[in-house]
């Protein structure tokens, strides 16, 4: 199961505009928690953690582990509203997950085999242009990462996202193209020259 982020919000007794000014002056961000057949909830979050996690990146595609008044709630979110002039966030929405909901997260790359590969032991650089992928994913069957092996890879070689084994049941939400995740690039002082001067390795016996 891939890992969450946890994030704390307390039950926020009022609603209305009156109750959502009085919360902003204490430091906290009103929002609503929705879906997963239960009721919505209102709750504040502390200002500085939810800018904590939205300054990490990619806060509307990971999952978060919302902790309302100590109970669990895997959620994702689905909106954060901006002050105009100061940028800070004013209100966030968050969606309930059933083990049957599908959403859209950012799975981390692990590339494995590196003793294999024949470009690195060449003197060759891993050059990662995605170290994690955008998929489409069940909720109640999300993966930790995704493998890539480098082994038999050679310099100039270029692994695209047709070469990654998914797990069953998911699929990149980019499917226009057959995207690059990375590629084994020649060392620095032989880019401009090419490959040529590198030595083959003799083949292990």
């Amino acid at each position: 199961m891939a890992e969450t982020s946890v994030l704390e919000a307390v039950a926020r007794p009022g609603t209305g505009k009156g109750a959502a000014r009085q919360a902003r002056r204490e430091g906290l961000v009103p929002g609503v928690v929705y879906g997963g057949g239960e009721p919505p909830v209102s709750i504040n979050v502390k200002s500085n953690e939810l800018l904590k996690e939205l300054k990490a990146g990619k806060f509307l595609a990971r999952l978060i582990t919302l902790k309302v008044d100590g109970a669990d709630s895997r959620v994702i979110c689905r909106g954060v509203q901006r002050d105009v002039v100061k940028d800070l966030p004013i209100h966030v929405d968050f969606l309930r997950l059933s083990e049957r909901s599908r959403i859209n997260l950012y799975i981390p790359v692990e590339f494995t085999d590196r003793e294999k590969c024949k470009g690195l032991r060449r003197g060759g650089v891993l050059q990662v242009v995605r170290p994690e992928v955008e998929l489409v994913v069940t909720a109640g069957e999300i993966p930790e990462k995704l493998t890539v092996s480098l082994a038999g890879l050679d310099i100039n070689d270029t692994i695209h996202i047709s070469a990654v084994t998914l797990p069953q049941g998911t699929r990149p939400t980019i499917t226009d193209r057959d995207f690059v995740i990375a590629n084994i690039t020649a060392p620095s002082g032989l880019k401009a020259g090419g490959t040529e001067g590198i030595d083959e390795e003799e083949e292990e016996v």
